[in-house]
């Protein structure tokens, strides 16, 4: 048996880690793609600009359907036209984005890439957030 920590830190050398200034310097790509596998309720407490955010639990069921690629009528284009961008995948500490990113892998995309320390990370690195703001 493996521990859940065990489990990731044995995904993590199956895939490839980024950290938050690397992310920070992609963003300056305007096609960036930066998923947020964080649940809903966590990305709204705040979250990077340009993020979408997918849950970890619905990723694979979902990811057809991001923004930059919703123009396309059939899941199949949507899917062939992500296969190989660069998506940068967050969450709140890095488990779940390496988690998202070999799972990513595995259905055939090419540049996955899990944001090692997640949105603590980034915060503690003093990057900027979108805050949650209140409905009036």
């Amino acid at each position: 048996m493996k521990t859940a920590q065990e489990y990731i830190s044995e995904i993590k050398t199956k895939i490839v880690e980024v950290n938050t200034q690397q992310l920070l310097t992609a963003m300056l790509t305007p096609e960036v793609i930066i998923i947020d596998v964080r649940e809903h309720e966590e990305f709204l407490t705040g979250h990077i600009e340009g993020a979408v955010n997918l849950p970890r639990g619905v990723l694979e069921m979902k990811i057809h359907e991001h923004p930059s690629v919703s123009h396309h009528c059939e899941w199949q284009l949507a899917l062939n036209e992500l296969a190989d961008k660069e998506i940068y995948l967050i969450c709140r500490t890095g488990g779940r984005s390496a988690l998202a990113a070999a799972s990513l892998l595995n259905m055939g995309f090419t540049k996955p890439y899990s944001v090692a320390g997640g949105m603590i990370q980034w915060q503690q690195d003093g990057f900027p957030v979108i805050p949650h703001k209140e409905m009036p």
